[in-house]
């Protein structure tokens, strides 16, 4: 397993479609290890290939639910509800916007061995998975920030003062 240096805004890869993934490879294998470990090292909650350089449909997520999901392929089914609040990516450090998504979903994507399943999640899951899928079709979160982009450092001062 190996860090990957993570692609900020403004890198063209980050604004184009990825491929579909037709095998499991065991290089694709140790894409997604490393994805992990990347995304651990940075503090995120979910990475997507093309934020590793890697025009591949394949999503790392792990929110603290006590799972690890991988998402190869994934396309949303379903949506529910809202929620409204801020969000950050490890492509556009340092700043966060709110941005509204809904607050439940169904998602149809392929294993780590080409199995295909559905995963349902509400929540912060929810959020991450529309997330990460926007990257998988060069879109970021930036694209439907209401109101203006503020810097994180700003953000945790206020949680302090409260």
């Amino acid at each position: 397993m190996a860090t990957r240096q993570v692609r900020i805004i403004g890198d063209e890869i980050l604004r184009k479609a990825s491929k579909p993934v037709k095998e499991v490879t065991p290089r694709i294998k140790d894409l997604i290890a490393d994805m992990f470990e990347t995304m651990y090292e940075s503090n995120g909650v979910g990475l997507a290939a093309p934020q590793v350089g890697i025009l591949k449909q394949i999503v790392v997520l792990d929110v603290d639910d006590g799972n690890q999901y991988v998402l190869i392929n994934p396309q949303i089914m379903e949506t529910d509800g809202s929620q409204t609040g801020y969000e950050g990516c490890l492509s556009v450090p340092g700043k966060s916007g709110i941005v509204t998504r809904p607050s439940w979903v169904k998602v149809r994507a392929y294993d780590e061995e080409m199995q295909p399943f559905e995963l349902e999640g509400e929540e912060l899951l929810a959020r991450a998975i529309c997330h990460e899928c926007d990257h998988l079709h060069g879109g970021l979160y930036v694209d439907l920030v209401e109101g203006e982009l503020v810097d994180t450092d700003s953000l945790e001062e206020d949680e302090d003062e409260e």
